[in-house]
């Protein structure tokens, strides 16, 4: 049964392109893609079977193409029958670009207003989220070749520019500039421009710490005053406030002996 749809305000953004073809070409292409990002993918029998981001992307393209044409409780359903079956939640009315990728799948979250565009990758726990009850764009675009770490929080009509970076764990709540990395919660823009020869950037252990760096400086600015001072009884050798504390933080998170050769055999 068809309803008349509410119209929805169109939102400014140009970077994402959004696909016009057949079904099948695009989730031939949203299988191919695995191949080339995820190392573990050995073969089209597997990713076609046994990989539940591509078998959602699947269910999703057919539930937004009847979406488009105005059905609304068949996409729905679809879009209910694919949450059971893969653990992803992408609503019929987000709009997808070509050769999407969610790795491993579980715990995806996608929202109605979503806009997401060509060679994105997202990993597991991620949500596209909307910040208002009000009727209108309010979930997040993503731009093309966009890549969120496992867990992260995209929330609200905000942009996240081309080539961009999201951080595992990350809440972001504000625009993102092209090639930028975002890290933390809030998310903050830690490397401005990112470049890489290989194409896709998944090297998630070279994202900068903000946090550790911020308490860095900290704990070096404290030593320099500490020189500063002249001689005094509190800052004695025996007395320091280090010193006296029973918490071994500077000590190292294992026993010294269990690293000797003889034991790690």
């Amino acid at each position: 049964m068809k309803h008349t749809q509410k119209s929805v305000p169109a939102t400014s953004l140009k970077e994402p392109v959004m696909p016009r073809r057949s079904w099948w070409s695009l989730v031939r292409e949203d299988a191919r893609c695995v191949l080339e990002r995820d190392p573990a993918a050995r073969s089209l029998l597997e990713v076609w079977t046994i990989y539940p981001g591509v078998q959602a992307i699947a269910l999703h393209r057919m539930a937004h193409a009847l979406w488009r044409r105005g059905w609304r409780y068949g996409p729905r359903w679809i879009s209910f029958a694919a949450r059971w079956l893969t653990q992803v939640d992408i609503h019929p009315g987000a709009s997808i670009g070509m050769r999407f990728f969610i790795d491993h799948g579980a715990g995806v979250v996608i929202g109605e207003t979503a806009e997401i565009g060509n060679d994105v990758t997202l990993y597991h726990g991620v949500t596209l989220g909307g910040t208002s009850w009000s009727a209108g764009k309010r979930h997040p675009t993503l731009g093309n070749q966009v890549v969120v770490g496992a867990g992260a929080k995209i929330l609200g009509p905000i942009r996240v520019g081309n080539r961009a970076r999201v951080a595992a764990n990350s809440v972001v709540i504000e625009e993102v500039p092209a090639g930028a990395t975002v890290v933390g919660i809030p998310g903050r823009v830690v490397t401005p421009r990112r470049s890489t020869t290989h194409g896709f950037d998944l090297n998630h252990h070279l994202i900068p710490d903000p946090v550790g760096k911020a308490i860095a400086c900290l704990l070096d600015r404290v030593a320099q005053l500490e020189r500063q001072i002249p001689h005094a009884d509190f800052l004695s050798d025996h007395a320091t406030a280090c010193g006296a504390c029973s918490d071994h933080c500077a000590e190292p998170g294992f026993d010294q002996s269990f690293l000797q050769p003889s034991t790690m055999e």
